[in-house]
């Protein structure tokens, strides 16, 4: 059985082959996989409408989120008011 994949060579520093292996890693998911996944989301618009979502969902509840933070930010005593240190 024969493969329709074509083999190529890239050159990349190596802090960039590095950190994408790093990241190919953390995802689940050998080097070429993670290269091949990038280029797809890039060439077929995948990555821009995923980042609109995002953009969406930030517009959309931007304030909730930053509420939020604030409040998991705070000391556990500004949690519990009247709580013993």
């Amino acid at each position: 059985m024969t493969s329709d994949r074509k083999q190529t060579q890239l050159r990349l520093s190596p802090d960039v082959l590095a950190s994408g292996k790093e990241a190919a890693k953390a995802r689940g998911l050998d080097f070429n996989k993670y290269v091949e996944r990038l280029i797809v989301e890039d060439t077929t618009g995948a990555r821009a409408a995923g980042m609109e979502a995002a953009q969406r969902l930030i517009d959309q509840h931007g304030g909730f989120l930053d509420n939020l933070e604030r409040q998991f930010d705070q000391p556990a005593a500004d949690a519990h008011p009247g709580a013993a240190a």
